[in-house]
């Protein structure tokens, strides 16, 4: 009998056909984007863990890469003789195996225990961390070690930087150590139920669902769609399923087929979206679209946000998770017809916000229209601005009484079949305007490879070439998203009059 790690046992939980996969398919695992984002957040927050509750640096730190498994649980045991911190430190007992992010010595009864700490970079703690401390608990006990106490530490996402360094009040503990002690014969019974999983010879039968992206996102979602059968239309594409009838259609019927899907049970827009996608039509409400637009005359601008959310934050007065803006585009229409084109993009490591709010407030002018697309963004990240800065605050203000918001103008007069629900401005262009694409894009083509750039190209240990390179996607990804705005607004202003450059 194998053990059973305890990414391993939470996978079953999950899933079982997950579990299976995990250990006999390992090769057709797709992890996204996202999914590599938490797990290289989470290696940072462990980093500063092992910081916070090490400050004599008196610890160990286990690297099971370089030992293997068999190794790490050999140093575990020569460590736990001495009286010092030990971080990732190995247990394998009773079909089970878990590694510990931190462990502290303590004295109980005038006796040597330990105190265990879970680092998780959430904001609070989840309902699969609380399965996550009860199996660490249980495979500890069961290999013999005197676990005094167990809690999960999370970020506290109201704690500020205060620089240099100090990221003491990074991390919240919460204690879980009675919940965790009394649910032994809880985990006990998955990891018997997991073992019997993963010692089939054949895949479990399952069906996708909800489970696929909770707790976390499967990266074998792909896969084991691909064995479904296919709805011929499915339904999905409609937008926003929130009632509890329309929910409970979904959860009952498998590949659900949009003609299935009752009409008494979707919006108005929900049934524009079945109307227009089974009868392959365009729907477009040109006269009202007109109309929306005619009461902002141009001069008009067109401007982007992109925002890096950083977990843990580099410039004092930030929050964990806080969106830092550290580039834009501005596309301007003037009276006249002509289109120009103006950019901030700090790549310098600094904290961009000032510079960007300076340019903004230049690049925006003082009159006319500033188009945005789902403006709740951008004014978010103006309101920060104008605290930050009370010096700025009146002309950042200024830009977002003007804003103009284009994605209720596409969703209440447009809809196009390809759109398949969205109105995301990704989903909306290639409709309207299918000679530009995101996908020609070179290297950054969506805003959270626009994060993932900026953080590689702002990293110390990034070349100049390489930084130079992302220098160019970035700019250009931007670029296009304030252009396509341009030729939206083009569309839905019933323009065609202007004769527009290529992006």
């Amino acid at each position: 009998m194998r053990a059973l790690s305890k990414s391993k046992i939470i996978a079953f939980r999950q899933c079982p056909r997950r579990l299976w996969l995990e250990i006999h398919k390992p090769e057709l695992r797709c992890d996204s984007p996202g999914t590599e984002a938490r797990f290289s957040a989470g290696d940072r927050v462990g980093e500063i863990a092992r910081a916070l509750y090490d400050t004599a640096r008196r610890g160990t730190t286990i690297d099971i890469g370089e030992l293997g498994i068999d190794g790490a649980l050999a140093k575990t045991d020569a460590l736990l003789a001495r009286n010092r911190p030990v971080f990732e430190a190995g247990f394998s007992a009773g079909g089970g195996l878990a590694f510990a992010d931190v462990l502290l010595p303590v004295r109980r009864r005038g006796a040597k225990a330990w105190r265990m700490v879970e680092v998780k970079s959430a904001t609070s703690v989840k309902a699969y961390h609380r399965d996550d401390a009860a199996i660490q608990a249980f495979v500890a006990h069961q290999a013999g070690l005197c676990l005094d106490s167990i809690a999960v530490a999370h970020i506290d996402s109201s704690w500020v930087y205060p620089g240099e360094q100090d990221y003491q009040g990074l991390l919240r503990e919460e204690d879980l150590t009675e919940e965790a002690f009394e649910r032994g014969d809880e985990v006990q019974e998955w990891i018997g139920e997991a073992q019997a999983v993963a010692a089939r010879p054949r895949m479990p039968r399952a069906c996708t669902g909800p489970q696929c992206s909770t707790p976390f996102e499967c990266g074998f979602w792909t896969y084991c769609s691909s064995l479904e059968t296919q709805a011929r239309v499915p339904a999905n594409v409609l937008p926003r399923v929130q009632s509890r009838a329309l929910r409970a259609l979904f959860a009952e019927a498998g590949a659900l087929e949009l003609a299935d899907v009752p009409d008494d049970l979707l919006n108005a827009i929900q049934l524009r979206v079945k109307t227009h996608t089974l009868a392959g039509t365009v729907f477009f409400d040109k006269a009202r679209s007109v109309a929306a637009l005619a009461r902002h005359p141009v001069p008009a601008y067109f401007v982007d946000f992109e925002t890096a959310q950083l977990v843990i934050p580099q410039w004092a007065g930030f929050r964990p998770y806080q969106q830092v803006p550290f580039q834009f585009s501005v596309h301007k229409l003037d009276r006249q017809g002509r289109l120009t084109h103006r950019e901030f993009l700090d790549l310098s490591g600094a904290d961009p916000t000032r510079g960007f709010a300076e340019a903004l407030i230049r690049d925006c002018g003082k009159r006319g229209a500033v188009y945005v697309y789902n403006a709740g963004f951008e004014r978010g990240r103006v309101r920060e601005l104008a605290e930050r800065y009370p010096d700025l605050a009146d002309a950042l203000l200024a830009i977002n009484d003007r804003m103009v918001d284009l994605l209720p103008i596409a969703q209440t007069h447009y809809y196009h079949p390809d759109q398949q629900g969205s109105w995301s401005i990704k989903k909306v262009l290639p409709a309207v305007a299918p000679e530009l694409r995101y996908d020609d894009l070179d290297g950054v083509q969506d805003g959270g490879m626009a994060m993932e750039a900026y953080q590689e190209a702002i990293d110390p240990t990034t070349c100049p070439e390489r930084k130079a390179q992302l220098r160019t996607q970035l700019s250009r990804y931007c670029a296009l998203d304030t252009f396509a705005m341009v030729r939206l607004w083009q569309f839905f202003a019933g323009r065609d009059d202007l004769e527009l450059p290529s992006p």
